[in-house]
């Protein structure tokens, strides 16, 4: 294998934890929406929630043509998981999927997926709101947006 071959294999890797309960990851490519419904789903959930966090043509009055993620993976990874837990302390989570993408993300195409599964509806609403309310808040990735006038800015994290 060629030396970029190797490298370029090296930058589409995601880093991942995954168990039968769990899964967290950091992703450069597209995000399983449908793989992470089948895995939420569970005998003693009876209720699925899931958010899908995606990128807008259009902040304010700018036009957006994409995002750019970036996160210090080891902490990032590890965060999502610490936010895994804390939410199965919270609720009775039986499954928790938390994915984000790195690198470039188009317009319309998804950037962040939080998905729980629990006894009932309520909880898995609030468990899934405080998820992504909080991994916005906590976990180390940083956004850039370029615009179709080809400015940039980096984008601070909020709820």
């Amino acid at each position: 294998m060629t030396q970029e071959r190797a490298s370029q294999q090296s930058k589409n890797a995601s880093a991942e934890r995954r168990d039968a309960q769990r899964w967290c990851a950091l992703r450069t490519g597209p995000l399983p929406v449908g793989e992470v419904s089948a895995f939420l789903a569970a005998p003693e959930a009876g209720g699925l929630s899931l958010f899908v966090g995606t990128t807008r043509q259009w902040t304010g009055e700018r036009e957006t043509v994409r995002l750019w993620y970036e996160a210090y993976e080891p902490m990032a990874l590890a965060e999502l998981g610490h936010l895994a837990d804390e939410a199965a302390e919270r609720w009775p989570v039986a499954r928790c999927c938390l994915l984000h993408r790195l690198g470039e993300v188009p317009v319309a195409e998804s950037s962040v997926v939080v998905g729980v599964a629990t006894p009932h509806r309520a909880e898995a609403f609030a468990a899934c709101r405080w998820l992504i309310d909080t991994l916005k808040e906590r976990v180390p990735i940083w956004k850039r947006e370029t615009f179709a006038d080809g400015s940039e800015a980096w984008v601070r994290p909020h709820g």
